[in-house]
């Protein structure tokens, strides 16, 4: 089969969708490319399920090859190995939108692998990687109600940019993924610069028009080289079993839904499934055939459809929640700050039963993060992670480091913080959060964002505005919606969406949208886009009766950093042959660091104020220019036969002959000074050869 391609305009450039040329064997394979980047996205699907599988096993790996960029891994393994942030991330974000899209049923393993083999610097693979992902499923044998196309929007210097560059990127007032199909979107994630709702709504809907031209040609492409779709055997449902379970348990699982204490509730359902699997002998009458078997499985997995549909009769017929709130209500919230004594900031942000315990530690320039990208290579200076221990849901769990879930989460909180943060010219500090959750019940993920604004303003960290976050669900019947603000664990579990919104009191600082169901309309996230404001500047007011505005001063236990600039041509003069000025600045004065950018910008750490402006004064003398005939204050630092070395000015030492020693003649000079001796100095020459000439004699005639 030769090679078919077909394109569309994207943004400033073409999306170019190719298959028949690479990964022939995969069930369906295609590159996808825009300028110099391109991505190759292959899909594959096991033969059958596996047995006793229960749930749909969807892979998706997402790698960048450091060739796309022309250059070789560093460190020392010099292949690619487990994944960083940003492929995680990647793989998260093919992965959301896709799985709404499989068969209810459907349990075959399906594994999506992405792969960047160019990248130009300039277009993220991102968005090319999930297009791809779509149409090769789309013209695979798989199962897939596709296609879904995604596109990336921007809002630079008050003009929307379909597909904006990274360069763009870095002056966009926001910047949004967004993915869906024509009449309606499934996915977004970004992150903005205090963006009124107003401007959200706009750029959603620039993007949702996009969507529509890049499904249309996945569909072209399918019709030229798409495969027919395999029939795969769904899980059938058990009438029989259904309605036996039914009887057994429904009125129980009424009582279940309507305790509001989460560990209570978790304990009655708990007891009500061991009561239903107790004697399994009890179905055997609802066996479809002789085959047949009931597994504790099949009875659970019912019992879940007759929980899913109460959680929502509750709802839409009582219009109350399985804990009793409202359809708008907040759970309870509580904020202290400062209830760590030795850390340099921390809070603990409490929500109803989801509990974030947040910690603040500032560094200095050596702490920053280096990340290695196919961008290039830069340094961050702050961080922010996430970390979801099993005991905080009650569970025992091995501790195996982050995963997938985990790093989502903080990469979402860090889009919500990262724009009320100064800048490195006013706060020189590298700042890591560190999140806690410690008990959950639901919206971690915006806990996270309120406990690290309270943290960083305890920490003494000037950002411009608070920052706060809910999550807005959605439960459908039918043609009845209902949204429901700060949903909780079941109603996550049971809803069809979990929309995060973050922001300040002006705006939006960061947005993700996941859902269970094929789509959702503009009008709908622009409702609750309403409702979340509503409920963030709530949210907003508890938190400033805990702490409305960041300290003055950083904490006593935090590294001091002073600034101060230097001539490009003295860089070499501080640091000295093998940074010997450096390490003698920090052994006189007892500071910590000292670090110089290569425009000149000194940064200064130290345990205390006083050591910090010691070395300070240090530079600064070492960039003052000597003045012939001018008196100093100098220390001996070496004595010759024909006369002493005296440092007069930080680093610069000039010689004091013999013969300038004292008005009398000196036969010894070891009899007349000793090293460390301080005397007065005049400088009464700067040769040819720049050597600097003192006199003690003259100085003290002045």
């Amino acid at each position: 089969m030769n090679a078919v391609h077909v394109e569309v305009p994207f943004g400033a450039q073409n999306l170019i969708i190719e298959s028949g040329k690479l990964a022939k064997q995969a069930h369906g394979a295609v590159t996808v490319t825009c300028g110099g980047t391109t991505v190759l996205v292959a899909v594959c699907m096991a033969k059958k399920p596996k047995a006793g599988q229960d749930f749909f096993p969807l892979m998706v790996e997402y790698q960048e090859k450091t060739y796309a960029a022309g250059r070789i891994p560093g460190g020392f393994f010099k292949r690619e190995g487990r994944p960083t942030q940003k492929e995680i991330l990647t793989a998260r974000l093919i992965d959301r939108p896709l799985r709404p899209l499989f068969p209810e049923g459907f349990l075959n393993d399906v594994q999506v692998t992405a792969c960047v083999l160019s990248s130009d610097g300039a277009n993220d693979p991102d968005v090319l990687a999930l297009v791809g992902a779509s149409a090769a499923l789309t013209i695979s044998d798989i199962p897939f109600a596709g296609p879904v196309a995604a596109v990336r929007v921007g809002i630079v210097e008050g003009k929307m940019v379909l597909n904006p560059t990274f360069e763009e990127r870095e002056k966009a007032d926001l910047d949004f993924v967004v993915a869906g199909q024509a009449d309606g979107v499934v996915m977004i994630e970004g992150e903005a610069k205090e963006v009124p709702e107003r401007q959200v709504s706009e750029a959603l809907e620039f993007a949702a028009g996009k969507l529509g031209a890049i499904c249309q040609l996945q569909k072209d492409l399918a019709k030229k080289i798409g495969k027919p779709k395999t029939k795969v055997t769904l899980t059938p449902v058990n009438e029989k079993l259904l309605a036996k379970v039914k009887a057994l348990a429904e009125a129980k699982v009424k009582h279940v839904y309507q305790i509001a204490d989460k560990l209570e509730r978790q304990k009655a359902h708990d007891e009500l499934k061991e009561s239903l699997i107790k004697d399994l002998a009890v179905y055997d009458e609802c066996k479809i055939d002789e085959k047949d078997s009931i597994s504790e499985g099949k009875v659970l997995a019912i019992l879940e459809q007759i929980e899913y549909a109460e959680v929502r009769r509750r709802i839409f017929v009582d219009n109350r929640r399985s804990d009793g709130r409202g359809l708008k209500d907040i759970r309870e919230i509580s904020c202290e700050v400062e209830v760590l004594q030795r850390t340099h900031g921390s809070s603990l942000f409490v929500r109803g039963q989801t509990q974030s315990l947040t910690v603040v530690t500032l560094g200095t320039k050596r702490d920053e993060q280096l990340i290695e990208a196919l961008e290039g290579t830069s340094y961050q200076n702050f961080m922010l992670h996430y970390n979801f221990p099993s005991f905080s849901v009650g569970e025992v769990k091995p501790a195996r480091g982050p995963g997938r879930r985990e790093i989502g989460h903080g990469a979402l909180a860090a889009k919500a913080i990262q724009p009320m943060l100064p800048g490195k010219e006013n706060f020189p500090y590298t700042i890591r959060v560190v999140s806690e959750i410690l008990e959950s019940n639901g919206s971690s993920s915006m806990a996270t964002v309120c406990a690290s604004s309270l943290a960083l303003m305890d920490a003494g960290v000037p950002i411009k505005h608070a920052v706060a976050g809910i999550s807005i669900g959605l439960v459908t019947k039918d043609d009845k919606t209902v949204l429901l603000t700060d949903i909780m664990g079941l109603e996550d579990h049971f809803g069809d969406m979990d929309f995060k919104v973050a922001g300040t009191e002006s705006g939006v600082t960061a947005i993700q949208l996941d859902l269970k169901i094929a789509g959702v309309s503009l009008d709908l996230l622009n409702k609750a886009l309403t409702q979340a404001r509503e409920a963030r500047l709530s949210i907003l007011n508890e938190m400033k009766n805990a702490i409305s505005k960041p300290r003055e001063q950083i904490s006593v236990y935090a590294p001091k950093i002073t600034f101060c600039q230097v001539p490009v041509d003295k860089i070499g003069e501080v640091i000295g042959p093998g940074g010997k000025m450096i390490k003698k600045i920090m052994e006189q004065t007892g500071c910590t660091s000292i670090d110089i950018d290569d425009d000149g910008k000194v940064l200064i750490a130290s345990t205390d104020r006083e050591s910090g402006q010691k070395a300070l004064d240090f530079i600064n003398g070492m960039m003052e220019e000597p003045i012939v005939g001018r008196v100093y204050d100098g220390v001996v630092k070496r004595i010759m036969n024909f006369g002493a070395f005296v440092e007069f000015l930080p680093g610069r030492e000039g010689l004091v002959h013999v013969s300038e020693m004292s008005k009398s003649f000196v036969k010894d000079i070891n009899e007349v000074v000793k090293i460390g001796d301080r005397m007065k100095v005049k400088l009464i020459e700067i040769d040819k050869m720049k050597r600097l000439n003192l006199s003690k004699k003259q100085a003290e005639e002045v």
